[in-house]
């Protein structure tokens, strides 16, 4: 599936590679998490690979690919998500069932 090559071309250091592989292979990790990191070792291993052929790959979007890899070259290597706008949750993702087995 030829295609452009990307403007946005991260490089990665040897030890992001190493965490990448190490939470690619986590089986507790979070699913977003273990897809990011494949993402970035795809992309290390195949730099000029357009976003649809590594989407295929990693089983992403390519509007994913292109967010994650514009992104890793324009603010570094992360595997979490930016910072939300807006007001903070009021609860925790278990707190409203949690306030109910108490029985408060």
């Amino acid at each position: 599936m030829p295609g452009r090559t990307s403007p946005h071309q991260p490089a990665f250091t040897p030890a992001e590679l190493a965490r990448a592989t190490q939470v690619a292979a986590q089986r507790t990790a979070a699913h977003a998490a273990v897809q990011r990191a494949r993402l970035a070792l795809a992309l290390a291993a195949h730099p000029n690979a357009s976003h649809a052929e590594l989407g295929a790959q990693v089983g992403l979007r390519p509007t994913t690919v292109y967010k994650w890899r514009r992104r890793w070259a324009t603010h570094g290597f992360s595997l979490t998500d930016a910072p939300r706008s807006g007001r903070p949750r009021a609860f925790s993702p278990g707190g409203r069932g949690d306030r109910h087995r108490v029985g408060l």
